[in-house]
């Protein structure tokens, strides 16, 4: 199946010694692996402003790659993911950036293997809590407050309206929607924040509607 649960914000339950540094990190680590749905073999994190500066005084590399370790934010084996990433054969580097963004908090993530890479920048907003900002080169603003469900699809008519309409069926409401595109009639990018947390036979329905290529969630 191509969708899963992608991370749960639920506050600084954590491995110390920060929850910006450290748990809200882990969260982005986690958010890319459950988005690219494998342990990848291969990392390169980017960080930017604080990140960038106390990165290793403060956890953030072994943070971010427990997250892509599929580690939770209290979990003790943290503190060596960087040897168990390498034991596995995970390749990682770090970039210290200086470029300014618009958070002091930013990690971009580039992850993969021979099947595969993903792309994703996340934030760390303080209290163990993250958001992602942009995802394969789509902007987004995911902050897992909410069940969410993300589509990828081709950028035609029908998309939105075969989603919403097996939405509908199901009694989903919808909260909020964004859509993004990269180009007209290329790969878009569908947000949708709803009012319950949607069981797995509805995304099994959504990844078949029409020109849906992929299927995430967020569980509340």
């Amino acid at each position: 199946m191509k969708y899963r649960s992608v991370f749960d914000i639920i506050g600084p339950v954590m491995i110390g010694p920060s929850s910006s540094h450290t748990a809200g990190a882990a969260r982005i680590g986690r958010a890319a692996r459950h988005l690219f749905g494998r342990e990848p073999k291969y990392a390169h994190v980017h960080l930017y402003g604080s990140f960038a500066k106390t990165y290793k005084g403060h956890g953030t590399d072994v943070a971010i790659i427990g997250g892509l370790l599929d580690y939770e934010t209290d979990d003790t084996r943290i503190s060596q993911a960087l040897v168990t990433a390498r034991k596995n054969g995970m390749k990682v580097r770090f970039h210290e950036e200086d470029a300014i963004t618009d958070h002091p908090n930013t990690a971009r993530l580039k992850i993969g293997d021979d099947d595969g890479e993903l792309e994703l920048v996340g934030i760390s907003i303080g209290g163990g809590k993250a958001e992602i900002t942009e995802l394969n080169g789509f902007e987004l603003n995911l902050s897992g407050e909410h069940p969410a469900i993300l589509l990828i699809h081709n950028d035609r008519f029908g998309a939105i309206a075969s989603s919403t309409t097996i939405l509908a069926k199901h009694e989903i409401n919808i909260g909020r929607m964004e859509v993004s595109r990269k180009a007209q009639g290329e790969q878009a990018l569908m947000v949708i924040e709803v009012d319950q947390n949607v069981d797995d036979a509805v995304l099994n329905e959504l990844e078949r509607a029409d020109h849906i290529i992929q299927v995430a969630k967020i569980s509340e």
